[in-house]
């Protein structure tokens, strides 16, 4: 049977003892090599080539998230599982976007990272229950948010558009007034609507929203 070979790196040995004893313990787990910070663990994968490192995200000198980042875009075939304390969301959606396999929390190391190695290792990915629902809601809302702002200017009258952009090409109320045929008093009307609508607050504000839309772009 060919085992699973894995390095552990944690900076407290105790615990790293702990998990060899675990791991090791089972028929299919190797355990070939130990680090105590970010940049052992990063030697110890381009020297040993494990097929899985179990990563602690809180350890000195280089921590668990930059040293995921940098074994993930050199060693595409060492699969990263993090074992960690953290069960935060700014922890989960930075652990997953830096390329790591899988998340288990080392409060339930003894039921679930032998489980979690496994299919790492398969090239699957291995989140305990929380983190999956903890995800889903996280990019739930930021694709609410981009659809908000795609929206937006879907909000706004074809008047507040021509006032949004004309205010942005500094224009004065007067000056827009004139060019719209509308008194400068309804100018700012429509342009305190469209503020409200769009929840800007300033007419750099509106300078920058219209940036963003392209609606500064040079008349063909």
């Amino acid at each position: 049977m060919k085992k699973i070979r894995v390095v552990l790196a944690d900076d407290h040995a105790v615990l790293r003892a702990g998990l060899r004893a675990l791991l090791n313990a089972e028929p299919d787990l190797e355990v070939i090599g130990e680090a105590a910070n970010g940049h052992e663990a990063i030697d110890q994968v381009a020297r040993l080539a494990p097929d899985v490192i179990i990563m602690d995200l809180t350890m000195p000198d280089m921590n668990g998230l930059d040293a995921i980042a940098e074994i993930t875009s050199q060693h595409l075939d060492t699969k990263v599982l993090v074992l960690t304390m953290h069960a935060d969301e700014q922890y989960i959606v930075q652990v997953i976007q830096s390329g790591a396999a899988g998340y288990v929390l080392k409060s339930a190391a003894d039921t679930d990272l032998i489980h979690a190695i496994r299919q790492v290792a398969q090239g699957k990915t291995y989140l305990y229950p929380d983190a999956a629902h903890i995800l889903v809601e996280y990019y739930r809302r930021q694709d609410v948010n981009r659809h908000k702002e795609e929206d937006s200017l879907s909000l706004l009258s074809e008047r507040e558009r021509e006032v949004l952009t004309y205010t942005a090409r500094g224009f004065s109320s007067r000056e827009i007034g004139e060019m719209l045929f509308i008194s400068d008093k309804t100018v700012e009307t429509y342009r305190r609507r469209l503020m409200e609508k769009l929840d800007l607050h300033h007419r750099s504000d509106i300078v920058q929203y219209a940036l963003q839309k392209g609606l500064l772009e040079a008349d063909d």
